[in-house]
Protein backbone atom coordinates (compact mmCIF):
# COMPACT_ATOMS: atom_id res chain seq x y z
CA UNK A 1 0.00 0.00 0.00
CA UNK A 2 1.20 3.77 -1.15
CA UNK A 3 2.31 5.51 2.03
CA UNK A 4 -0.17 8.49 2.76
CA UNK A 5 1.56 11.71 4.14
CA UNK A 6 -0.41 13.50 6.96
CA UNK A 7 -2.56 15.53 4.47
CA UNK A 8 -5.37 13.49 3.35
CA UNK A 9 -4.98 13.51 -0.38
CA UNK A 10 -2.42 12.22 -2.39
CA UNK A 11 0.71 9.93 -1.75
CA UNK A 12 3.47 11.20 0.19
CA UNK A 13 6.13 11.77 -2.53
CA UNK A 14 4.04 12.55 -5.49
CA UNK A 15 2.93 15.14 -7.33
CA UNK A 16 -1.10 15.68 -7.27
CA UNK A 17 -2.45 15.18 -10.49
CA UNK A 18 -6.10 16.18 -11.80
CA UNK A 19 -7.86 13.17 -9.61
CA UNK A 20 -6.22 14.62 -6.69
CA UNK A 21 -6.68 17.82 -7.65
CA UNK A 22 -10.96 17.12 -8.18
CA UNK A 23 -10.52 15.24 -4.93
CA UNK A 24 -9.56 18.08 -2.91
CA UNK A 25 -12.06 20.61 -4.45
CA UNK A 26 -14.99 18.34 -3.41
CA UNK A 27 -13.88 19.49 -0.07
CA UNK A 28 -14.67 23.07 -0.61
CA UNK A 29 -17.94 24.87 -0.36
CA UNK A 30 -19.93 28.56 -0.28
CA UNK A 31 -18.84 29.66 3.22
CA UNK A 32 -19.95 33.73 2.79
CA UNK A 33 -21.31 35.33 -0.33
CA UNK A 34 -18.97 37.69 -2.48
CA UNK A 35 -22.68 39.51 -3.77
CA UNK A 36 -23.35 40.57 -0.44
CA UNK A 37 -20.51 41.27 1.48
CA UNK A 38 -18.82 42.73 -1.59
CA UNK A 39 -20.53 43.64 -4.86
CA UNK A 40 -23.03 45.34 -2.51
CA UNK A 41 -20.78 47.50 -0.92
CA UNK A 42 -18.73 48.05 -3.90
CA UNK A 43 -22.27 49.73 -5.34
CA UNK A 44 -22.91 52.06 -3.29
CA UNK A 45 -19.79 54.05 -3.23
CA UNK A 46 -18.98 57.50 -3.32
CA UNK A 47 -19.51 59.05 -6.79
CA UNK A 48 -15.86 59.66 -7.21
CA UNK A 49 -15.05 56.49 -7.87
CA UNK A 50 -15.78 54.42 -11.00
CA UNK A 51 -16.76 50.99 -10.66
CA UNK A 52 -15.11 49.21 -13.83
CA UNK A 53 -15.61 45.27 -14.44
CA UNK A 54 -12.06 44.33 -15.94
CA UNK A 55 -13.50 40.19 -16.89
CA UNK A 56 -15.26 37.54 -14.92
CA UNK A 57 -14.31 33.64 -14.02
CA UNK A 58 -14.95 31.04 -16.35
CA UNK A 59 -15.55 28.81 -13.14
CA UNK A 60 -18.91 30.77 -13.00
CA UNK A 61 -19.12 34.43 -14.81
CA UNK A 62 -22.47 35.26 -13.18
CA UNK A 63 -21.16 34.68 -10.24
CA UNK A 64 -17.74 35.91 -10.19
CA UNK A 65 -17.04 39.32 -12.05
CA UNK A 66 -14.58 40.91 -10.95
CA UNK A 67 -14.48 44.63 -10.46
CA UNK A 68 -12.21 47.34 -9.58
CA UNK A 69 -13.04 50.97 -8.58
CA UNK A 70 -10.87 53.70 -10.38
CA UNK A 71 -10.79 57.37 -9.78
CA UNK A 72 -13.52 59.12 -11.92
CA UNK A 73 -11.43 62.13 -13.22
CA UNK A 74 -8.41 60.08 -14.01
CA UNK A 75 -6.02 63.14 -14.45
CA UNK A 76 -2.53 62.04 -16.86
CA UNK A 77 -0.67 64.55 -14.83
CA UNK A 78 -1.23 62.83 -11.53
CA UNK A 79 1.02 59.98 -10.01
CA UNK A 80 -0.99 56.90 -9.97
CA UNK A 81 -1.78 54.31 -7.26
CA UNK A 82 -2.53 50.78 -7.61
CA UNK A 83 -4.29 48.94 -4.39
CA UNK A 84 -4.74 45.47 -4.92
CA UNK A 85 -6.89 42.96 -1.94
CA UNK A 86 -7.93 39.59 -1.88
CA UNK A 87 -5.76 37.92 -4.18
CA UNK A 88 -5.86 34.94 -1.86
CA UNK A 89 -9.85 34.93 -1.23
CA UNK A 90 -9.71 33.79 2.90
CA UNK A 91 -7.21 36.97 3.79
CA UNK A 92 -10.60 38.91 4.87
CA UNK A 93 -9.09 41.76 6.25
CA UNK A 94 -7.51 41.99 2.47
CA UNK A 95 -10.48 42.72 0.75
CA UNK A 96 -12.82 44.37 3.47
CA UNK A 97 -9.56 46.86 4.61
CA UNK A 98 -9.75 48.12 1.16
CA UNK A 99 -12.98 48.64 0.65
CA UNK A 100 -13.33 50.53 4.47
CA UNK A 101 -10.51 52.66 2.88
CA UNK A 102 -12.70 53.59 -0.21
CA UNK A 103 -15.94 53.96 1.55
CA UNK A 104 -13.88 56.75 4.68
CA UNK A 105 -10.21 57.83 3.19
CA UNK A 106 -10.02 57.56 -0.43
CA UNK A 107 -11.62 60.63 -1.79
CA UNK A 108 -9.66 62.91 0.11
CA UNK A 109 -6.51 61.78 -2.09
CA UNK A 110 -8.38 62.17 -5.50
CA UNK A 111 -6.83 65.61 -6.01
CA UNK A 112 -2.83 64.25 -5.83
CA UNK A 113 -3.36 60.66 -7.06
CA UNK A 114 -5.57 58.60 -9.39
CA UNK A 115 -6.22 55.42 -7.56
CA UNK A 116 -7.15 52.12 -9.14
CA UNK A 117 -8.36 49.83 -6.11
CA UNK A 118 -9.36 45.55 -6.86
CA UNK A 119 -10.56 44.67 -3.47
CA UNK A 120 -10.82 41.34 -4.28
CA UNK A 121 -9.24 39.82 -6.62
CA UNK A 122 -10.05 36.06 -5.98
CA UNK A 123 -13.69 35.85 -5.48
CA UNK A 124 -14.02 32.05 -5.59
CA UNK A 125 -11.64 32.06 -2.97
CA UNK A 126 -12.93 34.78 -0.71
CA UNK A 127 -16.10 32.58 -0.90
CA UNK A 128 -14.75 29.39 -0.09
CA UNK A 129 -12.77 31.10 2.24
CA UNK A 130 -9.56 29.38 0.02
CA UNK A 131 -5.91 30.20 -0.89
CA UNK A 132 -6.18 28.83 -4.14
CA UNK A 133 -8.41 28.94 -7.13
CA UNK A 134 -10.45 25.91 -7.88
CA UNK A 135 -7.63 24.37 -9.96
CA UNK A 136 -5.57 24.35 -6.49
CA UNK A 137 -3.31 27.04 -8.13
CA UNK A 138 -2.51 29.73 -6.17
CA UNK A 139 -2.80 33.37 -8.00
CA UNK A 140 -0.33 34.72 -5.53
CA UNK A 141 2.48 32.77 -7.33
CA UNK A 142 0.95 33.26 -10.60
CA UNK A 143 1.58 36.88 -11.94
CA UNK A 144 3.78 36.36 -15.00
CA UNK A 145 3.65 35.69 -18.63
CA UNK A 146 1.01 32.71 -19.68
CA UNK A 147 -0.48 32.61 -16.01
CA UNK A 148 -2.00 29.45 -15.23
CA UNK A 149 -4.23 31.97 -12.75
CA UNK A 150 -7.34 33.41 -14.08
CA UNK A 151 -7.19 35.80 -11.58
CA UNK A 152 -3.55 36.69 -12.25
CA UNK A 153 -3.78 37.16 -15.51
CA UNK A 154 -7.21 39.08 -15.89
CA UNK A 155 -5.84 41.71 -13.29
CA UNK A 156 -2.59 42.11 -15.23
CA UNK A 157 -4.38 42.89 -18.16
CA UNK A 158 -6.11 45.76 -16.23
CA UNK A 159 -3.19 46.99 -14.67
CA UNK A 160 -1.47 46.85 -18.30
CA UNK A 161 -4.07 48.98 -19.99
CA UNK A 162 -3.48 51.81 -17.69
CA UNK A 163 -0.97 54.92 -19.29
CA UNK A 164 1.97 55.78 -16.88
CA UNK A 165 2.07 53.02 -15.14
CA UNK A 166 2.26 52.83 -11.40
CA UNK A 167 4.43 55.33 -8.41
CA UNK A 168 2.52 53.20 -5.77
CA UNK A 169 1.32 49.63 -5.49
CA UNK A 170 0.51 48.02 -2.34
CA UNK A 171 -1.32 44.44 -2.34
CA UNK A 172 -3.32 43.48 1.05
CA UNK A 173 -3.02 40.13 2.93
CA UNK A 174 -3.15 38.14 6.01
CA UNK A 175 -0.93 35.84 7.46
CA UNK A 176 -3.72 32.94 9.50
CA UNK A 177 -3.42 30.10 11.55
CA UNK A 178 -4.74 28.22 8.97
CA UNK A 179 -1.74 28.87 6.91
CA UNK A 180 0.27 26.28 9.20
CA UNK A 181 -3.10 24.28 9.74
CA UNK A 182 -4.22 23.66 6.45
CA UNK A 183 -2.75 25.89 3.50
CA UNK A 184 1.14 25.02 3.84
CA UNK A 185 0.32 21.11 4.14
CA UNK A 186 -1.79 21.38 0.98
CA UNK A 187 0.91 23.01 -0.70
CA UNK A 188 3.87 20.80 0.16
CA UNK A 189 0.85 17.43 -0.61
CA UNK A 190 0.31 18.98 -3.87
CA UNK A 191 3.83 19.57 -5.07
CA UNK A 192 5.12 15.91 -3.43
CA UNK A 193 7.08 17.36 -0.99
CA UNK A 194 7.66 16.94 2.77
CA UNK A 195 6.01 19.59 5.31
CA UNK A 196 7.89 21.14 7.47
CA UNK A 197 6.62 23.07 10.29
CA UNK A 198 6.76 26.73 10.69
CA UNK A 199 4.87 29.06 12.80
CA UNK A 200 2.93 32.17 12.58
CA UNK A 201 3.81 35.78 13.33
CA UNK A 202 1.92 37.19 15.99
CA UNK A 203 1.21 40.74 14.59
CA UNK A 204 1.17 42.96 11.41
CA UNK A 205 4.35 42.88 9.36
CA UNK A 206 5.02 43.75 5.65
CA UNK A 207 6.75 41.96 2.58
CA UNK A 208 9.19 44.27 0.66
CA UNK A 209 11.27 43.85 -2.40
CA UNK A 210 14.42 42.46 -2.45
CA UNK A 211 14.99 43.58 -5.86
CA UNK A 212 13.95 47.73 -5.08
CA UNK A 213 13.55 47.13 -0.56
CA UNK A 214 12.90 51.16 -0.47
CA UNK A 215 13.81 50.80 3.40
CA UNK A 216 12.57 54.04 4.31
CA UNK A 217 8.96 53.63 2.51
CA UNK A 218 8.61 50.50 4.43
CA UNK A 219 9.27 52.21 7.89
CA UNK A 220 6.81 54.67 6.74
CA UNK A 221 4.24 52.43 7.06
CA UNK A 222 4.77 50.41 9.78
CA UNK A 223 5.12 53.47 11.53
CA UNK A 224 1.36 54.35 10.30
CA UNK A 225 0.29 50.98 10.94
CA UNK A 226 1.47 51.23 14.71
CA UNK A 227 -0.66 53.46 15.78
CA UNK A 228 -3.43 51.00 15.03
CA UNK A 229 -2.49 47.59 15.98
CA UNK A 230 0.60 45.58 16.92
CA UNK A 231 3.88 44.88 15.23
CA UNK A 232 4.88 41.48 14.74
CA UNK A 233 8.21 40.96 16.55
CA UNK A 234 11.09 38.88 15.38
CA UNK A 235 11.60 35.10 16.47
CA UNK A 236 14.27 33.62 18.48
CA UNK A 237 16.34 33.30 15.01
CA UNK A 238 15.54 37.04 14.16
CA UNK A 239 13.33 35.79 11.32
CA UNK A 240 9.62 36.35 10.45
CA UNK A 241 7.97 33.12 8.56
CA UNK A 242 11.24 32.08 8.18
CA UNK A 243 13.02 34.61 6.44
CA UNK A 244 15.67 37.26 7.80
CA UNK A 245 13.78 40.61 8.84
CA UNK A 246 15.61 44.00 7.34
CA UNK A 247 14.15 46.10 9.88
CA UNK A 248 11.42 45.68 12.39
CA UNK A 249 8.15 44.70 11.27
CA UNK A 250 9.65 43.90 7.49
CA UNK A 251 11.10 41.04 5.27
CA UNK A 252 12.32 40.98 1.49
CA UNK A 253 10.92 38.57 -1.03
CA UNK A 254 11.84 38.29 -4.56
CA UNK A 255 8.72 39.75 -5.87
CA UNK A 256 9.08 39.60 -9.73
CA UNK A 257 11.00 35.68 -9.17
CA UNK A 258 8.38 34.28 -6.96
CA UNK A 259 5.22 35.53 -9.04
CA UNK A 260 3.96 37.55 -6.41
CA UNK A 261 1.28 40.01 -6.85
CA UNK A 262 3.21 42.70 -5.55
CA UNK A 263 5.65 42.25 -8.43
CA UNK A 264 3.51 42.60 -11.50
CA UNK A 265 4.55 46.27 -11.46
CA UNK A 266 7.58 48.40 -12.23
CA UNK A 267 6.38 50.74 -9.00
CA UNK A 268 9.12 53.06 -7.26
CA UNK A 269 7.24 51.61 -4.05
CA UNK A 270 5.56 48.58 -3.76
CA UNK A 271 5.22 46.36 -0.15
CA UNK A 272 3.07 43.83 0.64
CA UNK A 273 0.62 43.90 4.25
CA UNK A 274 0.31 40.70 6.46
CA UNK A 275 -2.18 41.26 9.22
CA UNK A 276 -2.69 38.36 11.77
CA UNK A 277 -6.52 38.17 12.58
CA UNK A 278 -6.11 35.38 14.67
CA UNK A 279 -4.13 37.02 17.66
CA UNK A 280 -6.15 37.65 20.71
CA UNK A 281 -5.29 41.54 20.88
CA UNK A 282 -7.58 42.29 17.50
CA UNK A 283 -10.53 42.01 16.28
CA UNK A 284 -12.09 42.18 12.40
CA UNK A 285 -12.58 45.74 12.91
CA UNK A 286 -9.05 46.66 13.86
CA UNK A 287 -7.36 44.75 11.51
CA UNK A 288 -9.63 45.70 8.34
CA UNK A 289 -8.28 49.85 10.35
CA UNK A 290 -4.63 47.97 10.14
CA UNK A 291 -4.97 47.77 5.86
CA UNK A 292 -6.02 51.07 6.01
CA UNK A 293 -3.37 52.91 7.83
CA UNK A 294 -1.18 50.55 5.53
CA UNK A 295 -2.72 52.32 2.63
CA UNK A 296 -2.43 55.87 4.37
CA UNK A 297 1.08 55.04 5.38
CA UNK A 298 2.21 54.25 1.50
CA UNK A 299 0.12 57.43 0.17
CA UNK A 300 1.62 59.88 2.57
CA UNK A 301 5.61 58.80 1.62
CA UNK A 302 4.81 58.51 -1.85
CA UNK A 303 3.37 62.31 -1.70
CA UNK A 304 6.23 63.29 0.77
CA UNK A 305 9.08 61.29 -1.44
CA UNK A 306 7.36 64.32 -4.45
CA UNK A 307 7.07 67.31 -2.01
CA UNK A 308 3.09 67.39 -2.69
Amino acid sequence: MSEKQAYPIGTKGEKWQQAEVDAWRATTSIKRSYQDQVQNKLSTLPSEFERIQYGALSYDQARYPLFALKSKQWDPSKINVLVTGGVHGYETSGVQGAILFLQQYAAKYLNKVNLLIAPCVSPWGYETINRWNPNAVDPNRSFYADSPSEEASKLMQLVASIEGGFALHIDLHETTDTDESEFRPALAARDGKPYVAGSVPDGFYLVGDSENPQAEFQKAVINEVSKVTHIAPADTNGQLIGVDIEQFGVINYSMKALGLCGGMTNSQFSTTTEVYPDSPKVDDDNCNRAQVAAIVGAIEHLLLSLGR
